[in-house]
């Protein structure tokens, strides 16, 4: 919030100085233009120029705003699906350990884990 705050407050003086700086500045000058030239008011340039310029700032802060929000909703459909896929791994993950223990029930409490593997070692032949 105090960052906007502040970039009204800077866009004012900058508003103000404009402002103070056409006023003072009113003799007519030669506008060229591509097909001829004109005697406008140098305020009235001046004026015109800072205006054009903060409507194209702020066609090009839309742009970005809207391109923004395109994108934050792209990664929120992202996400959610993420996370569906999070959702059904662990119902996995759950339907798994149910059925590990159920079989090793059906093996009467017998150890099913792969983890531990006894080796035994070959005896000794000669041949």
């Amino acid at each position: 919030m105090k960052d906007i705050q502040w970039t009204w407050i800077v866009g004012l003086v900058f508003a103000i100085i404009i402002a103070v700086f056409s006023v003072m500045n009113v003799e007519a000058v030669p506008v060229n233009y591509i097909f001829g030239t004109s005697q406008w008011p140098l305020v009235l340039v001046i004026l015109g120029s800072a205006l054009l310029g903060a409507a194209v700032s702020g066609f090009i802060a839309l742009f970005r705003a809207f391109k923004s929000k395109h994108h934050t909703k792209e990664v929120a459909k992202d996400l959610e699906a993420k996370d569906a896929l999070i959702k059904a791994l662990k119902s996995e993950i759950q339907q798994l350990k149910k059925e590990k223990n159920i079989k090793q029930i059906d093996r009467g409490g017998e150890s099913l884990s792969s983890d531990v593997v006894e080796v035994t070692p070959p005896e000794n032949r000669e041949f």
